[in-house]
């Protein structure tokens, strides 16, 4: 799944490629990706592209209509677990079909270009949100703090893990107490800071929150440097290229060299290396939640 770094560098090549661009068309080619009606997507045919960023893991294009006061409106997608976006110099000008191919939506430019949201494998999650206001898409309104907003402070992360009798990699990955951190990256965090991702949330020191705390920005940081002018096509495996821990179960740690374990779930999986976060010990299951002994 696209987290933080990756939309973060969505947005910057969409920056580069679309800005000042005049859309000719919107179309979904799957109509359940679609998940708001008012306004159109035909509002957006003549607009032009001003802006483009990011709220945690959901990408946002802004758009201007001509004649209109200088209103705006925002496309704004998340790509959920399987969807990616595909740039591409020339599009057809007639409108996808809809069918049971990857292709779920189509922005195409006056001038021929544009790019194609897809979304990998049968379970559809892919999202797209035209609004005038992006606080009206759900997702973001329910947001906690992006971690690279001055707001996301050592004094805001103690104060949010205070009393979570929960572990901490849930809350790494919760949307609502932190924006855009998911599965990958909340793996490489904890494997960065040595901590166990079934440790308690409340248990954590002032002095472990102060590391976690810079772990998580220059895990981020770091992430968005290596990822910087690459187009979106490169994106994908630059960021499995740069991951130590996640994905890699059976490998090496390159920290230490113990063999990356894996804790499967019912529908994601967590890696970790034994040696850097658990003192040496496999974890348990998911229904055991704690060390085995």
């Amino acid at each position: 799944m696209p987290e933080l770094p990756e939309v973060e560098s969505l947005a910057a090549d969409l920056r580069e490629r679309a800005a000042g661009r005049v859309i000719g068309r919107a179309a979904v080619a799957e109509i359940a990706v679609l998940k708001t009606y008012d306004p159109p997507l035909t509002a957006l045919h003549g607009a032009t592209i001003i802006s483009t960023g990011r709220h945690g893991k959901f990408l946002d294009l802004t758009a201007q209509r001509p004649g209109l006061g200088g209103s705006s409106l925002h496309l704004i997608t998340h790509l959920a677990r399987g969807g990616w976006l595909r740039w591409r110099d020339s599009l057809p000008e007639a409108p996808p079909r809809p069918g049971k191919g990857p292709l779920a939506f189509r922005l195409r430019f006056a001038d021929g270009a544009g790019f194609d949201l897809t979304e990998a494998g049968t379970r559809k999650r892919l999202a797209v949100y035209l609004v005038s206001d992006p606080s009206a898409v759900p997702g973001i309104a329910a947001l906690g703090p992006d971690p690279l907003d001055p707001e996301f402070t050592v004094d805001f992360l103690a104060g949010l893990l205070a009393g979570r009798r929960t572990q901490i990699k849930g809350v790494l990955r919760d949307q609502k107490a932190i924006a855009g951190i998911g599965n990958a990256y909340s793996d490489e965090v904890l494997h960065a800071a040595r901590m166990s991702p079934f440790r308690l949330a409340s248990s954590l020191s002032r002095d472990e929150v102060a590391e976690l705390h810079s772990v998580i920005i220059g895990t981020l940081r770091e992430a968005i440097a290596r990822s910087e002018g690459l187009s979106a096509g490169d994106l994908k495996a630059e960021k499995k290229a740069g991951l130590r821990v996640h994905g890699r179960v059976g490998q090496p740690c390159p920290v230490c060299g113990d063999t990356v374990r894996e804790v499967s779930f019912a529908d994601s999986a967590l890696q970790y290396c034994p040696a850097c976060q658990t003192g040496g010990k496999p974890l348990a299951d998911r229904r055991l939640s704690r060390l085995l002994k």
